[in-house]
């Protein structure tokens, strides 16, 4: 079932140890701000619920995974200071994901563009599966991934971040991802994946809850800059936007 509200929608599983959230917008799972602020105190409260060892992110439909910002809503913004809230949910996001007390696994099940990358970046391990494929759109429309670029650049290092992102048009498939460190596991079918992930998340979450948490603040070290940093590169991101070429580019997507 995909969803109708103009907003998205979010949705709250537990079971067992484990949450599943769902996220959804009927423009291909993009994200509009009121949905990144939810998913964003979605995951700040399960950072503290005691009862969970283990988030599994994912989203609606078997189509794409995550289309990244909202062009609609990206047109319109008209300052600098709408620019740089708008990016700033995409930075809030992944600085919870990356402070959140519980090993977040993603479930990309299709395509996924921008933001949508990010987000599995910031994911610490990723199920996907062949038609998981990825694309840096930004610099196709005069913007840059600047607020995303830490995290995918933490998986997959600069050269293939360069190598995506100066090809804004080009689609890098499933087993590139798994091969750069994006994703961790890749089948041939969502069936397939779906038996494996269940099995993984609920083995996962049967280990002890503190050591895991202990474990995942290891695997972030480095990243406590990233509040600051994230913020102003969506203030960067936030001016680009106002450009003639990115009003332009955005148009042509306007339905």
């Amino acid at each position: 079932m995909v969803t109708t509200r103009k907003n998205g929608s979010l949705y709250t599983r537990i079971d067992g140890k484990v949450a599943h959230v769902e996220f959804g917008h009927p423009a291909s799972n993009s994200f509009v701000s009121e949905l990144l602020e939810r998913l964003t105190d979605t995951i700040n409260e399960l950072s503290e619920n005691d009862g969970i060892s283990v988030i599994l992110l994912k989203s609606e439909g078997e189509k794409a995974f995550c289309a990244g910002a909202s062009f609609d809503e990206l047109l319109e913004v008209s300052n600098l200071e709408e620019g740089k809230a708008f990016f700033s949910g995409f930075a809030h996001v992944i600085n919870a994901m990356r402070k959140c007390k519980k090993v977040i696994v993603g479930r990309v099940h299709g395509k996924t563009v921008g933001g949508g990358v990010g987000l599995a970046a910031a994911c610490d391990y990723v199920y996907s599966n062949v038609n998981s494929s990825i694309k840096l759109s930004e610099l196709s429309i005069g913007i840059a991934p600047l607020v995303i670029a830490p995290a995918v650049a933490r998986k997959i290092g600069n050269a293939a971040m360069g190598e995506m992102s100066l090809a804004p048009t080009e689609w890098k498939s499933a087993y590139w991802a798994q091969e750069k460190g994006l994703f961790n596991k890749v089948f041939d079918s969502a069936q397939e994946m779906d038996k494996e992930l269940d099995f993984f998340i609920h083995k996962l979450a049967s280990y002890n809850a503190e050591a895991l948490t202990e474990w995942k603040k290891v695997l972030w070290e480095g990243t406590d800059h990233w509040d600051t940093l994230l913020t102003d590169r969506a203030a960067i991101t936030g001016k680009l936007a106002l450009s003639d070429f990115t009003r332009n580019a955005l148009s042509k997507f306007k339905k």
